[in-house]
């Protein structure tokens, strides 16, 4: 699929619902506040050093939390208020996002299998 641009797919995924949840929440229009710009400087330095690289699962389902506490609630805050509107306003990053869920689970599952030798 595009795991080969996954981290950069994050990247602006996460840049997208922090624009829409800025945007209301502080009344910015077109620059982040600086609450905000940290927070998406904060996540794409994360996402650069993510273990997984491209390879990497869906926040939700990652094993490993790599935010610091106060950034992980400001994330969360974030992603609560942006993921039903990307439905709206970005469906195709909703599509997009929902289908390599999915092609990760089933290429974990497959990898962790194993073999059966029938004769």
């Amino acid at each position: 699929m595009f795991s080969s641009n996954r981290i950069e797919f994050e990247k602006s995924t996460v840049t997208k619902m922090v624009g829409f949840y800025c945007k209301k929440l502080h009344h910015s229009e077109g620059v982040l506040c600086p609450e905000c710009a940290a927070l998406l400087e904060y996540s794409h330095k994360r996402l650069d050093k993510c273990v997984y690289q491209n390879d990497k699962p869906t926040c939700s389902k990652c094993t490993i939390h790599c935010y610091k506490p106060d950034k992980r609630q400001q994330i969360r805050a974030v992603m609560r208020y942006s993921q039903p509107r990307m439905l709206l306003r970005r469906p195709d990053l909703v599509i997009l996002h929902a289908i390599e869920g999915l092609f990760n689970k089933f290429n974990k599952k497959k990898a962790s299998g194993k073999r059966h030798i029938y004769k």
